[in-house]
């Protein structure tokens, strides 16, 4: 028997979610809940528009996807996914959690939105699924998953500030303990959580965050960094105060394509504590070897586990607002 193609298998997944009833509930735009057709009749293109932004933002400065798939990480993740992070006239704005450092390209969601809102009614589409959009066509564009959203959110009107953030946004030691435990709390399955974490196959990583796996023996126990990365993360990272915070390295040596190379590496390539100990967990290190060995099962896990995160919490209905400007409360 052939084997199916990727696309073919993909539209299969995606019918199965619906059948499943993992649609969630609701069709229209007045509607409550989430929905995959919560758009169709009052901004019919919105997808289309939010394509073709993201991707002339990208073609522009292809570290773009990276930046919005990070931005909607830590939106999501305090009180799911409102766009609170977008906001900057708050007393105490998101934005400022020190675990939001290096966090980019926050003003593109706005940009976008104003394309949006020449096409369609304007206040008719939040902020919140804008930036889900758009991180959706990053992974597209950098070669990953076609993932199908269901839409619906509305934008936060009372954002948290970054003392919350700073208690709910994991830190860069975090690892297989209290990622499980993390991303349980929110629906997931182990292989959906390991999954999610091959977000790191693209972008890159702070300097600050990866001095716990270069220069800590005990977090290189079992593990070792390769010789050769090992020279080129201290060449970029040395042990001091002056590139803790405006150096970087790329997260996978294929970092400017959504692939399963990060799995394929067997971690002791990652730049961070996670990348390191998941290949090595019981409970992780199956799902790392199934994903080295079968992109599609990468795939299909982190198209699942997108859904979820970016389902997880949101606000829909009467809840919430739907912003003029993503940056500010008072537009």
């Amino acid at each position: 028997m052939p084997h199916p193609s990727k696309s073919a298998f993909h539209a299969f997944f995606i019918t199965y979610l619906l059948l499943a009833g993992l649609a969630f509930s609701g069709d229209t735009a007045g509607g409550g809940g989430l929905s995959y057709g919560f758009y169709d009749r009052i901004c019919p293109q919105l997808e289309h528009v939010v394509r073709a932004a993201t991707e002339a933002f990208f073609l522009s400065d292809p570290t773009t996807g990276a930046a919005l798939l990070r931005l909607l990480f830590h939106d999501c993740q305090v009180r799911g996914c409102d766009a609170s992070i977008l906001v900057d006239d708050s007393g105490q704005p998101e934005i400022l959690s020190g675990k939001n450092l290096g966090i980019q390209k926050r003003g593109l969601v706005g940009a976008i939105k104003s394309a949006v809102d020449a096409t369609c009614p304007p206040q008719v589409v939040s902020c919140a699924d804008i930036l889900v959009l758009a991180a959706r066509d990053s992974v597209a564009l950098y070669g990953g998953p076609a993932i199908e959203v269901p839409l619906g959110r509305r934008d936060s009107s009372e954002p948290p500030s970054f003392e919350l953030a700073d208690s709910l946004l994991p830190p860069a030691s975090t690892g297989v303990d209290q990622m499980l435990s993390l991303f349980a709390e929110k629906g997931f399955t182990v292989e959906e959580s390991v999954a999610i974490i091959g977000a790191h196959t693209i972008g890159a990583t702070h300097c600050i965050n990866v001095r716990r796996r270069l220069f800590d023996p005990e977090a290189q126990q079992g593990n070792e960094i390769p010789l050769d990365l090992r020279a080129l993360l201290t060449l970029n990272c040395p042990l001091g105060p002056l590139t803790s915070n405006v150096s970087f390295v790329p997260n996978d040596r294929t970092s400017m394509t959504f692939d399963n190379r990060y799995y394929a590496n067997g971690g002791a390539t990652g730049v961070i504590n996670i990348d390191a100990e998941m290949p090595l967990d019981p409970r992780t290190a199956g799902h790392v070897r199934r994903f080295a060995a079968d992109q599609d099962a990468f795939f299909r896990a982190f198209s699942s586990a997108f859904v979820k995160l970016s389902s997880w919490e949101v606000l829909t209905g009467e809840k919430g607002v739907i912003r003029r400007n993503c940056n500010a409360l008072s537009s």
